[in-house]
């Protein structure tokens, strides 16, 4: 049987136009680290080599024939895509262990902060209103200082700095505004049923982040949430008659509560708008943590010593009297000269406070940086029942520890469950930015 094979001429073979591979127009968008893009340079270096010249093989008689062009060519697309995939699948599950991680720290010190500010109120207990002036302005020094060396360090870059600085603007106004009425209502509202009010710091987060981050929650996602706040409240309220304390606080001093906590939470949803419109100006970088932290908090000193006659006075202080409170309140803390009496604890309580709620405030900050304010709200939450178990250990300068309430397994179970629910059904984390408004 004779072979009706044409011989093609030598000087031109051409590779058949629907062999011409998307491959080559590949670009890493997902995958944003430095070794991927060596990879995907190396990727396209390597299909050029190896498809821009045809394939040919011998068949007998001496004929020459373009064979199996497609064959080869399918393989190297489907190397290549696996490739990517697992990147892709790599990328997702250390960005979930990065996320975990940082809401474990999160947890561990936000608990650490509870604590320490009940201790630190021991040998302070005449002077809340001091601790609370001397952490504020103590923050400017460390978080500036903590800046310029990163400034010089080159982590942070004009860029960053040249930002525009309305937005820290109003992070200040609201954390100065939701400091003087949570102190307003705290002074009135007893503290079994601060913990219960905090609760509608969640739901104001959830609102906030549908309606400004245009975020969509799975209804399991938000049932999971409300566990979580159910589970706080049993833990909290059983055995404390935080409901009879609430019905004669009255309500105007409950709304002025949650009046704070929606405050705090557009402060947060606001921190997360800036940290996701900073990375479009940065053309893909981030801003630095103590960017956020040491302009925010400047603006909001500044705004705090606007509202020093009002919050003086909330605290019982004539505004006339505030320089010789800071006078003692000075003299208790270093735990000299005549008023030092029952300043014991004074100062390695009150500055152990001041360093973990520094290091809490930044691992939140973190937490939201990387994940969403729903998820750092979530692990600021699980704190609670944590600090209530830890008040039952033999704390030093407590005194007598407290017993766990009747209903703290129960709520700590429901509260866990939510926090399952939550994550269990919440979308892979990717890098795409949520759409601002």
């Amino acid at each position: 049987m004779s072979l009706c094979y044409r011989r093609l001429p030598g000087a031109s073979i051409l590779t058949p136009s629907d062999l011409r591979l998307q491959i080559l127009q590949l670009r890493p968008v997902s995958v944003r680290s430095a070794l991927c893009d060596g990879i995907f340079r190396a990727l396209r270096a390597e299909s050029r080599s190896r498809f821009s010249e045809p394939v040919v093989v011998p068949f007998q008689e001496g004929g020459w024939s373009l064979s199996r062009v497609r064959s080869r060519s399918a393989k190297g697309v489907c190397a290549i895509g696996e490739m990517i995939g697992e990147l892709e699948v790599d990328r997702r599950q250390q960005k979930a262990a990065e996320v975990v991680s940082a809401a474990a720290v999160t947890v561990v010190l936000g608990t650490g902060n509870r604590v320490l500010y009940k201790l630190a109120l021991v040998p302070l207990k005449e002077y809340p209103f001091f601790l609370a002036q001397f952490a504020t302005f103590g923050y400017l020094v460390v978080y500036f200082s903590i800046l310029y060396i990163r400034y010089q360090a080159g982590i942070v870059t004009d860029e960053m700095l040249t930002l525009p600085k309305a937005r820290f603007l109003a992070v200040g106004l609201l954390e100065a505004l939701a400091a003087a009425s949570g102190m307003a209502a705290g002074a009135v509202l007893s503290g079994a049923s601060i913990p219960i009010l905090s609760q509608t710091f969640l739901v104001w987060q959830l609102l906030f982040s549908v309606v400004f981050l245009k975020r969509r929650f799975r209804l399991t996602q938000i049932l999971g949430c409300f566990l979580v706040a159910i589970g706080v409240v049993i833990t909290v309220t059983s055995g404390s008659g935080s409901g009879i304390s609430l019905k004669n606080a009255g309500i105007f001093w409950s709304l002025l509560m949650v009046l704070s906590f929606l405050l705090q939470a557009a402060d947060t949803i606001l921190k997360e708008i800036i940290f996701l419109d900073a990375a479009k100006k940065l053309k893909g970088g981030s801003i630095d943590l103590f960017v956020v932290n040491s302009f925010g908090s400047a603006f909001q000193a500044l705004f705090i010593c606007l509202l020093m006659p009002f919050m003086s006075k909330l605290w019982g202080i004539p505004f006339n009297q505030l320089p010789s409170y800071i006078r003692d309140g000075t003299a208790c803390f270093l735990n000299v000269g005549s008023l030092s009496g029952g300043c014991e604890g004074a100062p390695l309580l009150p500055v152990l406070f001041v360093i973990v709620n520094m290091a809490f405030n930044i691992s939140l900050l973190h937490l939201l940086k990387i994940s969403s304010a729903v998820v750092s709200c979530l692990a600021s939450t699980f704190s609670v029942p944590l600090s209530i178990y830890a008040f039952t250990l033999p704390l030093p300068y407590i005194g007598v520890a407290s017993s766990l309430p009747a209903g703290f397994v129960t709520g700590a179970m429901v509260l866990v469950g939510g926090l399952l629910l939550y994550c269990w059904c919440s979308p892979p984390p990717t890098t795409s930015h949520n759409k601002v408004l």
